[in-house]
């Protein structure tokens, strides 16, 4: 479990108004259209509901494109693109 995880498992206040802020978010356009258009890459990639435990990676700048990988990971290696970009 990650550090922010925890933080928000101890702290029910903190909890409860990023619950709150988070469903706003998600009403919105931005929100909305992140959300549909990760349900479709998950669809067109065979992922969607059943129960692999895998994610579509979302490349920069592309809705439709992606590959099946562990969450974990998937999450890890935006963060590596991230810092190689400001390095170089």
């Amino acid at each position: 479990m990650g550090e922010t995880a925890k933080y928000y498992q101890k702290n029910r206040a903190a909890r409860l108004r990023r619950l709150e802020q988070q469903r706003k978010y998600n009403k919105t356009k931005k929100g909305l259209a992140l959300r549909v258009n990760a349900n479709r890459l998950n669809h067109k990639l065979g992922t969607y509901g059943n129960g692999d435990g895998k994610d579509a990676a979302h490349y920069e700048g592309s809705t439709t494109k992606g590959r099946l990988q562990d969450p974990k990971k998937n999450r890890k290696s935006r963060l590596k693109i991230k810092a190689h970009k400001k390095i170089a």
